[in-house]
């Protein structure tokens, strides 16, 4: 599941090495916490953080006898550290150590998608003002509809991005909690003080409540969340799928000289990069069932959850580290076909304004019913017979003699129906005024031919 590319850093994340290591981090934090509080001698804790170590190798060594891989890690350890190591994991049931772990395993991936979304924000704020005010035709059901700019399209891109920001942000806070509450949850052997310091010590927040396990409808809420991002990629590359068909041509994802479409066509320009965005999505969005699947565990807990997490966490974080990296790369340097964009607004010969002027003839006293069967006749035959819809409008008297010319013409120009892009473009960016980027002579040419 997990693709060919991934960047290092999170590829590292989920190493065993890494994994490994954060567990000894919770153990270390936990046996200098219960020293701290006279539980644990003070030359053990001491020991333990000074000689606690590991070797991978000999950790699966002894799992593949004992069949358990704490007891593998924690046997591993304690053979380095020696006789202190009677006070290693004192206290603590496995899921302590394992589910504490796993919430800075998420916390490093974490920060790693925060940084990726931002950049995708900061791609998709740059090229929507570079192309704040290009025409193009909007479509809806896949018909033109009303002219647009594709500024404005990137614009709603941009402002979706920072909902996942904000989304993103409160799930991977959710998960920032560990748990010391012992086998059920109940406290038993520790208390909820040690609990909340030891969490403290590591940079998390306690639960306020676990069985024991932390609940499962956090890392629900999490994965849900990562497939909404995913979703939003989709809805991106899906977009400029369809921008890239041959009949439209509006806009296209990067195509290198060399690079080569098929091996029996060779004029095949495809969207490989968008098709592969598309297609990873939906296994983020399968990720995200399992997760919910993984909410209902029997009584206190059972261990049906933890080998899904083992695949689903991974390969969910991963998956959106790459995906997110694919999308700013493709907002950044695909190629915008702004002539193209205004060939396909003017292709129906004024139709997209039809809109407009059913409001005109509204305006000077024409019932809408009327004034909507006059529009769409002209509107219909145009369509039909490749008419031009302008001169149709402009020779029936029956509308002439309603609205003035004059303000016929104004229902046909172009600036009228962009007239509040600037006011969205306030609105999403948080500024009234703003130049479009600056871009050199060579960038302008291989973004926008």
């Amino acid at each position: 599941m997990i693709p060919r590319y991934t960047r290092p850093d999170m590829g590292r994340i989920w190493r065993d090495e890494n994994r490994f290591r954060t567990w000894l981090a919770v153990e270390v934090a936990a046996t200098e916490t219960l020293a701290e509080a006279g539980l644990v001698p003070k030359d053990a804790a001491k020991a333990i953080r000074e000689r606690a170590d590991f070797r991978v190798e000999r950790i699966q060594e002894i799992e593949a006898e004992v069949r358990h891989d704490v007891i593998a890690f924690t046997t591993a350890v304690a053979e380095i550290v020696g006789p202190h190591a009677r006070w290693f994991h004192y206290g603590l049931t496995s899921n302590d150590v394992v589910d504490t772990a796993q919430a800075l395993l998420i916390m490093q991936a974490s920060a790693l998608i925060a940084q990726d979304l931002e950049r995708l924000s900061e791609a998709l704020e740059r090229r929507a003002w570079e192309f704040k005010d290009t025409p193009m035709v909007g479509r809806t059901h896949g018909v033109h509809a009303e002219p647009i700019t594709f500024g404005f399209k990137l614009a709603n891109w941009y402002s979706e991005n920072q909902r996942n920001i904000a989304r993103f942000t409160a799930a991977a806070e959710d998960l920032r909690v560990g748990k010391f509450s012992g086998a059920v949850g109940i406290f038993a052997h520790l208390t909820p003080e040690l609990e909340e310091k030891i969490c403290a010590r590591l940079g998390l927040k306690a639960a306020a409540v676990s069985s024991q396990v932390i609940q499962r409808d956090r890392h629900a809420h999490y994965l849900a969340t990562l497939a909404v991002i995913a979703s939003s990629l989709d809805k991106i590359a899906t977009e400029i799928r369809h921008l890239q068909r041959t009949e439209v041509r509006e806009a296209e994802e990067f195509f290198s000289e060399k690079q080569k479409g098929s091996s029996a066509m060779p004029h095949k320009r495809n969207p490989v990069t968008c098709e592969q965005i598309s297609g990873l999505a939906r296994v983020v969005r399968g990720n995200a069932q399992a997760g919910f699947e993984n909410v209902a565990l029997w009584h206190e807990r059972d261990i049906s959850h933890s080998s899904v997490e083992r695949v689903i966490l991974p390969d969910s974080t991963t998956l959106i580290d790459y995906l997110l990296s694919k999308t700013t790369n493709l907002i950044e340097t695909m190629f915008v076909y702004p002539e193209r964009m205004r060939v396909n607004l003017e292709s129906t010969r004024g139709l997209v304004f039809s809109g407009q002027l059913l409001l005109d003839l509204v305006e000077h006293g024409v019932s809408r019913e009327k004034a909507y069967r006059l529009v769409q006749g002209h509107a219909m035959r145009a369509w039909k017979e490749n008419l031009d819809f302008h001169q149709l409008v402009l020779a029936d008297k029956e509308i002439t003699g309603r609205v003035p010319r004059k303000q016929i013409e104004q229902a046909f120009e172009l600036s009228r129906q962009l007239k509040n892009v600037d006011k969205i473009f306030a609105r999403v960016f948080g500024t009234a005024a703003r130049s479009s980027p600056r871009r050199t002579a060579k960038t302008a040419r291989a973004r926008s031919r």
